[in-house]
């Protein structure tokens, strides 16, 4: 079996709407729940190139049971795929082709911070935000979906959030 291959495009203006959209829906079906919905990932930064996949931060609050989201998830259609290696994260996906991903998370947790900060840092300055499109180009290139991609761009991602840190 072919992984796929990253394809990468850029920006879509579109892309804030349909964030807007979707966590309406996921608030809707939710209801009842404690919810904080961000829009993260690279369709979140304006003008950075993308995979054409809208990521959504969910956060509840700590020590909440995740079963009840885990339910009201799968009700909208989306593939519940655990931890997918990172502890504390439930982790979801909807689409054919693939159009969302979800991150279920404690609103406090080091997940959550990290990726309001790498977001933030992204907005904040257009010249890292480029620096990341370059590196992402060059990796879409030279690896698929499984064959390190997302992997590949961690070091980067470490030094921003190390350095944002740095800053507060």
């Amino acid at each position: 079996m072919v992984s796929p291959a990253v394809l990468l495009v850029p920006y879509d203006p579109q892309w804030p709407a349909l964030f807007e959209a979707e966590a309406a829906r996921i608030e809707r079906a939710l209801v009842g729940l404690p919810i904080r919905l961000e829009h993260v990932g690279s369709t979140a930064v304006p003008g950075l190139a993308a995979r054409q996949v809208i990521d959504i931060l969910a956060g509840r609050p700590p020590k909440s049971s995740v079963e009840p989201y885990v339910a009201a998830l799968k009700q909208l259609g989306y593939d519940h795929r655990g931890t997918a290696g990172i502890p504390g994260r439930q982790f979801f996906r909807r689409g054919s082709p693939r159009s969302h991903h979800l991150h279920l998370v404690s609103w406090t947790s080091a997940f959550w911070r990290d990726q309001l900060m790498f977001r933030d840092a992204l907005r904040a300055d257009p010249v890292l935000a480029r620096e990341y499109e370059t590196l992402k180009y060059d990796l879409a290139v030279r690896l698929d979906e499984s064959g390190g991609y997302a992997d590949a761009k961690g070091p980067f991602i470490r030094r921003v959030l190390r350095d944002a840190r740095s800053f507060k």
